[in-house]
């Protein structure tokens, strides 16, 4: 190998962009530099010109990354082969070492990696070529054992990153989020408590907002110092690490190593992570973090917060678009004065009535929300319908029919709540399948539905309408009893009787 082809090399990805970054870059460092889009191209240059390194990307059409470097090490293989992945995996790792890969970067690799990668690379390779004739076995094992447990290590990293992503690519609630950094820190890590503070402005001081259950108490009522510490920490905006003897921070003395990790949301300071060893009995080994685990638990900071954003965000749209619908439910209940507050009447029936029958707690939620807006489909009916005195005429009851599935369609294209509404749709089916609008019966009707139908009916009874003024008490139950069956769903009725005392309006 001359010396003029240690600054020759050639690239090999499929992406048109990254070959002509490369190029520019390394050209401009004094490299001359070969581009291919796949194996086969790349072949035809070995072949015809001294190459002195090789960067090869893993997935290419007609021959991959791989392929490559398996050819290339039974023409050369004292010609390095570094190869660069937007997916690593084990799979992937451990091929690369079976054919003979020195280097293994992750996408998307920063160029001057690329380049350090490059002079490293180059620098071993001169010293295996001096000495390959007298070394070439022991260097190659020595080499493989190398980048096997280096590879490897990167693998675990990976793994490890990946695990933390998608543990809080799940996370519904931000207590859920604190609770996690906990417990994923100290899996990963491995700590002897993680503790979450929030930094609180008003009360110039840190609350604790979740923590493991270590027995002895670390921390849990901050010194000044410690307090000061944790400002610090979040003015730097930098991860600190300290260990066994540093009393300056106000740490107990059983603690051997102490990592102070902030957490900063759209750039502002929103609290810190921390996590400790400490001292075990009968144990003379002194155990500190590493600055692997402080990236960790950087990493898993980082997440943190993201989730935290992301659920406030969407938690915001909830709220919004909760509030835009129960305006329309305002608006539309304020064309007509007998039927204002009939949704949160409803509601409020409902929400006892499935208390009663034993709903668990996210059934009660949305018996309450899909009460609100049972009704919402009305905006789409017009006012001579919806707001005439006298009886309907056949049409008009088959427009005020169309309620339902039309307040479901509303609710539906936010895209959020199924099964509301599923509820909202069906509130008007009868037991007995005469009700409307597709004729379900018996437990084909959503149970939820079921017990709406019987608080729709309640209220609309026990309260005046345009048509007519309230029922009294007798004659709504009476109603309400004779259609068990038909109508409502008996079990319903026999389990309304029992609170219709407690719901009756209190200014009859």
């Amino acid at each position: 190998m001359t010396d003029n082809s240690k600054n020759t090399i050639l690239v090999v990805d499929d992406e048109e962009g990254i070959l002509e970054i490369t190029q520019e870059y390394f050209e401009r460092r004094g490299y001359e530099v070969y581009t291919a889009s796949n194996g086969i191209e790349a072949i035809k240059i070995i072949e015809s010109v001294k190459i002195g390194c090789c960067f090869t990307d893993i997935n290419m059409p007609e021959m991959d990354g791989l392929e490559l470097a398996e050819h290339i090490r039974s023409l050369d293989n004292t010609l390095p082969v570094i190869v660069m992945t937007g997916y690593p995996s084990l799979e992937n790792t451990i091929r690369t070492l079976k054919n003979g890969v020195v280097d293994y970067l992750v996408k998307p690799v920063n160029l001057e990696q690329m380049e350090l990668s490059l002079r490293r690379i180059m620098r071993e390779r001169g010293l295996f070529v001096e000495n390959l004739i007298l070394r070439e076995e022991i260097e190659r094992k020595a080499r493989l054992k190398s980048l096997n447990d280096e590879l490897l290590a990167r693998v675990d990293e990976l793994n490890v990153l990946n695990r933390i992503m998608e543990d809080f690519s799940f996370s519904d609630s931000t207590y859920g989020i604190f609770n996690k950094v906990v417990k994923i820190g100290m899996e990963v890590v491995k700590a002897d408590k993680v503790n979450f503070y929030i930094n609180s402005e008003q009360e110039m001081s840190f609350v604790p907002i979740a923590s493991t259950n270590y027995h002895d108490n670390i921390a849990e009522e901050l010194s000044l110092e410690l307090r000061d510490f944790f400002l610090d920490v979040i003015a730097d905006d930098k991860p600190c690490l300290i260990s066994k003897n540093c009393g300056a921070v106000g740490l107990a003395e059983h603690i051997q190593s102490f990592m102070v990790v902030p957490v900063k949301i759209r750039e502002k300071p929103f609290g810190v992570v921390t996590a400790c060893i400490v001292d075990k009995a009968n144990i003379d080994k002194i155990n500190r973090f590493t600055e692997k685990d402080i990236y960790y638990m950087s990493f898993i900071a980082r997440k943190a917060a993201s989730a935290i954003e992301n659920i406030a965000l969407y938690e915001n749209i909830y709220d919004n678009l909760f509030s835009t619908l129960y305006a329309f439910v305002a608006a539309l209940e304020a064309r007509d004065s007998y039927t204002r507050k009939h949704s949160t009447r409803v509601s409020e029936v409902a929400y006892v009535v499935g208390k009663a029958m034993g709903c668990s707690e996210e059934e009660l939620d949305i018996l309450s929300f899909a009460g609100q807006l049972h009704d919402i489909g009305k905006i789409g009916i017009r006012d001579d319908i919806l707001l005439k005195p006298g009886r309907l005429t056949d049409e008009e009851f088959e427009k005020i029919k169309e309620h339902p599935a039309i307040g479901a369609d509303i609710v539906g294209k936010l895209g959020l709540w199924d099964r509301e509404q599923e509820i909202i749709r069906h509130h008007h089916e009868f037991f007995d399948g005469r009700g409307y609008p597709d004729g379900l019966k018996g437990d084909e009707i959503p149970k939820l539905a079921r017990i709406l139908s019987v608080g729709d009916a309640f209220d609309a009874m026990s309260s005046d309408r345009a048509y007519r003024k309230k029922m009294e008490k007798a004659k709504v139950i009476s109603i309400i009893q004779g259609c068990s069956g038909t109508q409502f769903d008996p079990e319903v009725v026999d389990v309304f009787m029992t609170i219709v005392d407690d719901v009756w309006p209190h200014d009859s």
